[in-house]
């Protein structure tokens, strides 16, 4: 079984490569990202699209790629319906036969299991969510979404066991480095990925203090910083 890997598009968003070769793609907002390193045509296949909350730079490109690629879209009912309704997405690349999934559920798709998680953050449709994602040979990623702390974050580490966690720290929209470091803590993954900063000139510009916070705080886990495109190899 091959190992598996994340690439950063910037903001948000990530592609996973599954050891077994499938693909899972976290809110692809490529289409003027200005941190995105690549272009839409550069995605030629996918087995999931995850879009956790409904802001442009969170729903970006997903719905073309899933009708691209015949991807199933996972997102809350009321996003999934929107999809539906508004952008002609058809209902056989929704999860759960175009009803969308709430938080709490989770699903199996070509052999990855996705469960999704609260988030505090606000949403044009239904409410903001983040994703566990377990791939086949047991490997767990957390995708906290936009989001403030919350104690409960505990919880998810104690219940999911995460080898890593995708963590916003921009501030302004979501956490920022000291509640991002806190975070950390709460979740104890093996490794911690600072996401959803500096995009925008109001955001946190670099992930200085967030390494330096949670070599503190969190001793016990690896911040890792990744640049726009690059890919990182999970065990």
């Amino acid at each position: 079984m091959a190992k598996a890997s994340l690439k950063w598009l910037g903001h948000a968003g990530f592609i996973i490569t599954s050891p077994e070769g499938r693909t899972i793609i976290i809110d692809p907002w490529i289409v003027d990202n200005p941190l995105c390193p690549i272009n839409l045509d550069d995605i030629k296949a996918a087995d999931i699209v995850l879009v956790t909350h409904d802001h442009w730079d969170h729903v970006g490109n997903a719905v073309d790629i899933a009708e691209r690629t015949g991807a199933i879209l996972v997102a809350a009912p009321q996003t999934a319906h929107r999809f539906q309704s508004e952008l002609g997405l058809p209902v056989e690349n929704i999860v759960y036969g175009g009803r969308g999934m709430n938080i709490g559920a989770s699903v199996e798709i070509a052999g990855i299991t996705i469960i999704m998680t609260q988030a505090f953050h606000s949403s044009h449709t239904a409410s903001a969510a983040g994703y566990i994602i377990k791939l086949e040979n047991g490997t767990t990623i957390y995708h906290a979404g936009d989001t403030g702390i919350f104690e409960s974050m505990r919880l998810l580490g104690e219940l999911y066991k995460l080898d890593v966690a995708l963590l916003p720290i921009g501030s302004v929209y979501t956490m920022d480095p000291v509640q991002g470091a806190w975070a950390t803590k709460l979740l104890n993954p093996k490794i911690a990925i600072p996401m959803h900063y500096k995009t925008f000139p109001v955001l946190e510009q670099d992930a200085d203090r967030f390494v330096k916070l949670v070599a503190k705080e969190a001793p016990q886990v690896d911040a890792v910083v990744l640049e726009p495109g690059q890919e990182y190899s999970l065990r």
